[in-house]
């Protein structure tokens, strides 16, 4: 029976790999959907029209594109769409889905293996199923970050580049080939939108919806409050510069203060899981009882519910805004 249901968990997870390899979006998905558009509203017909039914086959057989399109009603689906745009993620909703579904049955099935405890499988199969979202959501922290560093001196050289008479277009592209990533990548697509015709607010906002950075949003909001009702843009930006330097200034103290707090956090919710670990490699079976025992069971369950209780205790208390 155990070799049958080992089997069966090892088939199972060769197939959501083999699943999520062949689902996955190809280099130039991002190329073909903007081929596609364009496809969609042609100019000429023939050859564009060609083109267009082929791409549009190859996107019907693309699982997790049909995947994501069923879904795009739902307002997950759209919160979803919103944080890949913010992590800069080239996956789309469907391979998310696919992803989170594949780690959610392949943690619930190791824990139906080694543990034997329905509750204990549904936990491994939720906490299987946000390790995906949770990568998204690191890759987005760290991206913001990267902004955030990048955005004060990039506010200084378009104060300065304005100073020696540059327009405020010129400026952007200045700040796109001087900045590091991924400040330059979105104020190239800034560039390059008014370039192509659309309104300089618009471009902003647009910019703004792509990162969720308040010290982003503080600029817009004074470049667009000047162009409105005037004054002078190289002083806005200076103080602009100064109150985000502040800021971080601020932030990184009070992360430095919290330190201790988040690092208690994080060993007080670990040490009894290792610590259960490595009694049990030492020795083997020694916590059985905890596992199969109605009452070793029930507390097993308290304990996890206070641990995760304690953690958002620790959270809110070191969780200072700045």
């Amino acid at each position: 029976m155990g070799l049958t249901v080992a089997i069966f968990v090892l088939a199972l997870v060769l197939s959501f790999t083999l699943l999520m390899l062949a689902t996955r979006p190809a280099k130039a998905s991002k190329s073909m959907q903007e081929r596609l558009v364009a496809i969609e509203h042609p100019t000429r017909a023939g050859k564009a029209d060609i083109e267009g039914a082929k791409l549009e086959k190859a996107r019907e057989r693309d699982y997790a594109v049909r995947l994501g399109e069923h879904l795009q009603h739902y307002q997950f689906s759209k919160n979803l769409q919103t944080l890949l745009v913010h992590a800069d993620s080239s996956m789309s909703v469907g391979t998310v889905v696919f992803t989170c579904a594949g780690a959610a049955f392949g943690c619930a099935s190791a824990a139906f293996l080694f543990l034997h405890a329905l509750l204990l499988v549904a936990a491994a199969f939720v906490a299987g199923a946000a390790v995906p979202y949770g990568i998204l959501k690191f890759k987005c922290g760290r991206r913001l970050k990267k902004f955030s560093d990048a955005l004060p001196d990039a506010i200084d050289l378009m104060a300065r580049a304005l100073r020696a008479g540059h327009s405020m277009a010129s400026t952007i592209e200045l700040v796109a080939e001087q900045s590091p990533e991924p400040l330059a990548g979105e104020f190239e697509q800034v560039y390059q939108q008014q370039k192509f015709g659309l309104r300089f607010r618009d471009a902003l906002l647009q910019m703004g919806g792509r990162v969720p950075s308040k010290d982003l949003h503080f600029l817009i909001t004074a470049i667009l409050v000047q162009k409105e009702t005037g004054g002078d843009l190289t002083d806005i930006l200076d103080r602009t510069s100064h109150v985000i330097r502040e800021r971080l200034r601020i932030e990184g103290e009070v992360r430095t203060h919290t330190a201790q707090g988040r690092l208690t956090g994080w060993i007080l919710g670990l040490l009894p899981v290792i610590m259960l670990l490595l009694i049990n490699l030492v020795s083997p079976g020694y916590s059985t009882v905890l596992f199969h025992d109605p009452t070793g069971q029930k507390l097993l369950y308290a304990g996890a519910i206070l641990i995760v209780i304690g953690g958002l205790i620790i959270r809110k208390v070191v969780d200072v805004q700045v």
